[in-house]
C-alpha cells in the first residue's frame, strides 16, 4: 500500500545532535529518554521537511550547534504514495535554509507537495485560552497540509502588508499608494479566506461519523471579537479603502485574514473549547490532529506524517492506549516523545522504540527492541 514516511534519517550538527542516524521502517516511533536529552530536537528535525520554520520556528542560525555554529544539515529518505525521494534541508552560518529535493535545488513549497506534516507540541496546550495568532497559525498549518500554495498566499498577503502598514506610519495619505498594496493583499486575502474555510469543513467532515475516544469540535472563523469579518477579494478591497483613516490612527492594518480567529466548540457539551478543562482542552487539539490525519488519507493517499511531542505524559491510560490504536489504524509514521519507555506501552511490535541520552552536551540515539 502507499504511505508516508521517513526511511532514514540523519542530522549533523543539529542542536545538541553532533550527528545522530535512524533507520525506520514506517511504523509510529517512540523515542523516550530525560527531559533536556534531546528528543524535541529529533522532531524538530522531522518538522523541517516540511514548508515553514518548524516546530520551534526558530532561525537557521539558532539551530546550529553551540559553540561550532558550523551551520547544520538534515538528511532525509522519504516514501510518499510510491515514489522514493532523496531530501535534504541545510543552513551554512549566517545564510538562508536551503532545500534539495532528488539532488537539485527546491523551493520549500516543493517540500510540502511530497511531505505533509503536522505536529502537537506542548506549547500548543493553551491554544484555546491565549490570543488568536496562535490559533490561526494553528489553522494555516492544517490548511498547508492540504493546500501547500496556501503558504505563498500567507507570504504575499504579509508582504503586502508590511509595506502598507509602512505607509500608513509615514502617515503617506496619497490613495494612489495604497490601490496597488491593498489589491496585492484582496486577491491574496481571498486565497487565504477560501483555503482555509475548506480546510475546516474537510475537519468538520473528517471527525462527523468517526469513532474515537476523543471529542468532535465544531469550528468557525470570526473576524477580532466575533464580528463578522469582510469575505472576498471586493469585500477587501473595499475595506482596506474604507479604513484607512482609521488604520492611520493605529499605525497598522486592523481589518483582514490576519486579524481573523478560529473559534472551536465541544460538540458534545456546547461548550466553547475556552470554557473547557485543561484535558479536555488537550483531547479537542489531539482530536483535530487526528481528524485532518483522516482527512488527508483520503485527499493526499496517505496520513500524514505526525509529531506528537511528551503527548503521552498528558494523557490518561485509557485515552493514552486509544491514541496508539487510532494511530495504527490511521497508518501514520507518528513520532512521539517521553520520558520513559513505559508511557508507550501497549505499542511493543507496533512501533519502533528509540532511546536519546545526553552526555557532555552531546545527544545519542539507539534503538532498542
Amino acid at each position: 500500500m502507499p504511505g508516508l514516511f521517513l526511511t532514514d534519517l540523519t542530522l549533523s550538527h543539529f542542536r545538541s545532535h553532533v550527528r545522530a542516524r535512524m533507520e525506520l521502517d514506517g511504523r509510529p516511533i517512540a523515542i523516550f529518554g530525560p527531559n533536556g536529552a534531546g528528543k524535541t530536537n529529533i522532531l524538530e528535525a522531522v518538522s523541517l521537511l516540511s514548508p515553514g520554520r518548524g516546530l520551534r520556528r526558530a532561525s537557521p542560525d539558532e539551530i546550529a550547534r553551540r559553540p561550532e555554529a558550523l551551520g547544520w544539515k538534515i538528511s532525509a529518505v522519504l516514501r510518499s504514495l510510491h515514489q522514493i525521494h532523496e531530501v535534504e534541508t541545510f543552513a551554512e552560518p549566517g545564510g538562508a535554509r536551503t532545500v534539495t529535493i532528488d539532488g537539485k535545488a527546491a523551493t520549500q513549497t516543493a517540500l510540502g507537495r511530497i511531505a505533509r506534516v503536522l505536529w502537537l507540541v506542548p506549547a500548543m496546550d493553551r491554544l484555546w485560552i491565549e490570543g488568536a495568532e496562535g490559533r490561526r497559525r494553528f489553522l494555516d498549518r492544517m490548511t498547508l497540509s492540504f493546500e501547500p500554495g496556501h503558504g505563498e498566499a500567507v507570504l504575499s498577503y504579509e508582504k503586502s502588508m508590511r509595506e502598507r502598514n509602512r505607509l500608513l506610519k509615514d502617515g503617506v495619505r496619497d490613495a494612489g499608494w495604497y490601490g496597488a498594496l491593498e489589491a496585492q493583499m484582496a486577491e491574496a486575502g481571498a486565497a487565504i479566506q477560501t483555503k482555509r474555510a475548506d480546510a475546516i469543513v474537510r475537519l468538520q467532515a473528517a471527525q462527523e461519523g468517526a469513532e474515537t475516544a476523543f471529542p468532535a469540535a465544531a469550528l468557525a472563523l470570526a473576524g477580532p471579537d466575533g464580528e463578522e469579518e469582510p469575505w472576498g477579494e471586493d469585500a477587501l478591497k473595499a475595506a482596506f479603502a474604507e479604513g484607512r483613516p482609521r488604520d492611520m490612527a493605529a499605525g497598522r492594518t486592523l481589518v483582514g485574514p490576519h486579524r481573523a480567529d478560529l473559534g472551536a466548540v465541544y460538540t458534545a457539551k456546547g461548550v466553547p473549547a475556552a470554557q473547557c478543562s485543561t484535558g479536555e482542552q488537550k483531547a479537542l487539539l489531539i482530536s483535530l490532529i487526528l481528524a485532518n490525519g483522516r482527512a488527508l488519507a483520503d485527499d493526499f493517499g496517505a496520513a500524514p506524517i505526525l509529531l506528537l511531542d511528551e503527548v503521552a505524559a498528558h494523557l490518561d491510560a485509557g485515552r493514552r492506549a486509544a491514541l496508539y490504536d487510532e494511530i495504527c489504524a490511521l497508518g501514520a509514521q507518528a513520532w512521539m516523545t517521553g520520558t520513559g519507555a513505559e508511557l508507550f506501552e501497549g505499542l511493543e511490535g507496533r512501533a519502533q522504540f528509540f532511546e536519546v541520552s545526553e552526555t557532555d552536551g552531546v545527544s545519542s540515539v539507539a534503538e532498542k527492541a
